[in-house]
């Protein structure tokens, strides 16, 4: 690769794109150095288990016109997994491209030294007598690996794991480990509301949840889509599950596939059902992923799969000059061309153009099957 070419990665969902994303990415460019921005995205469903207010291609059409040169797609199978499995997901991805010299993320603490000590205190304390004990008494996983973390580590580094983005933060630092990428992480502090928390317009930043939420209920002529038009769907699909079909799904297991099999027959909508489901050893955001996975077919078998290609949503003409060169995976801008690739491939391509579908019904005015296909890439 040219030596003046600098390329910093940014993974991301912009549910909605929002101001806090523009100065993430100027800042990125500004205090590394890079001289293009690639971004591994979600597509239609998010990691909070909930379907994206907008569609992939507009997303990356706002995040293209908001100054990142390449737009990516984060196979569902990762979008809807849990936080170890998205930055995994998004990590090989990156490694494929063959061209990420950075990957950058926001975190609250603006420290990567302090965050690759909390990534390496996140490995060992997986593996203490403390962490299991705690699981085998049903605490959940993030309750129990805090207590380990506190347990051997100084204050400022179980600080770090209390807060949402420092917390993904270090599973891509950790995924880029034990993979041995030569990607070096680069953080950029947050500014503006933190993780879903809702603050006055005049304040400052929004987060995206305050923004979703705007959107929702404004009287604007787009169609957004919400989940909450899917749960007759959901619900039925859930009904006619066995609890073998259920323990299918991604982290169903310790028994979650039962409490989900029981609630589905008793809950009357989406926030009844998870009610039902929930304890403290699972929480909001892993009963909501599961039971997307479970509607939309999403296997165990999906994830382990891995990313079979890249597929490009958008990019602009700086984009275009990390095209042609040595990507470890198929790439291209469609669909129907990377499922010819091989089985594997297919099998993603289909699970993605099934999801795809689907979520066409979250809108007002439901849209037509196919449009993984028909949808063209979105170039500036």
């Amino acid at each position: 690769m040219e030596k003046s070419l600098r390329v910093a990665a940014i993974i991301a969902e912009y549910n909605p794109f929002h101001n806090g994303h523009r100065y993430h990415i100027e800042q990125t460019r500004k205090l590394t150095g890079a001289t293009h921005v690639v971004i591994v995205m979600s597509g239609n469903f998010t990691q909070r288990g909930d379907v994206a207010i907008l569609p992939k291609h507009k997303r990356a059409q706002t995040a293209l016109q908001g100054g990142v040169d390449l737009v990516v797609e984060m196979p569902v199978a990762f979008a809807l997994s849990s936080a170890e499995q998205f930055a995994t997901g998004a990590v090989s991805l990156l490694n494929s491209l063959d061209c990420v010299d950075i990957l950058s993320f926001g975190s609250e603490c603006g420290d990567v030294e302090l965050l690759k000590e909390a990534a390496g205190a996140v490995h060992y304390a997986q593996t203490t007598d403390e962490f299991f004990s705690a699981m085998k008494r049903g605490v959940s996983y993030p309750a129990a690996l805090q207590s380990a973390v506190e347990h051997y580590y100084s204050d400022d580094v179980v600080d770090i794991l209390t807060h949402p983005n420092n917390t993904l933060a270090v599973e891509y630092i950790k995924a880029l480990n034990e993979c041995g990428s030569s990607i070096t992480p680069f953080t950029v502090e947050r500014i503006g509301a933190g993780h879903d928390q809702h603050i006055d317009s005049t304040d400052g930043i929004l987060c995206a949840s305050q923004i979703r939420k705007i959107m929702l209920n404004s009287c604007d002529e787009e169609d957004y889509a919400d989940i909450d038009r899917l749960e007759t769907a959901i619900l039925a699909k859930l009904r006619m599950m066995t609890v073998k079909e259920i323990k299918k799904a991604p982290n169903v297991n310790g028994g979650l596939e039962n409490r989900i099999f029981k609630a589905a027959r008793a809950a009357r909508n989406l926030n009844e059902l998870y009610f039902l489901v929930k304890t403290k050893r699972y929480t909001l955001a892993r009963i909501r992923r599961a039971v997307l996975c479970c509607f939309l077919g999403i296997t165990q078998g999906d994830v382990k799969l891995g990313a079979q290609y890249v597929r490009i949503l958008g990019m602009n003409s700086k984009g275009r000059e990390l095209l042609g060169r040595d990507c470890i995976l198929p790439i291209d801008t469609s669909l129907a061309a990377l499922m010819k690739k091989n089985d594997n491939a297919k099998r993603q391509a289909m699970l993605e153009e099934r999801c795809t579908n689907i979520y066409g019904l979250a809108f007002e005015k439901k849209q037509v099957c196919g449009k993984d296909f028909t949808e063209k890439p979105i170039m500036l």
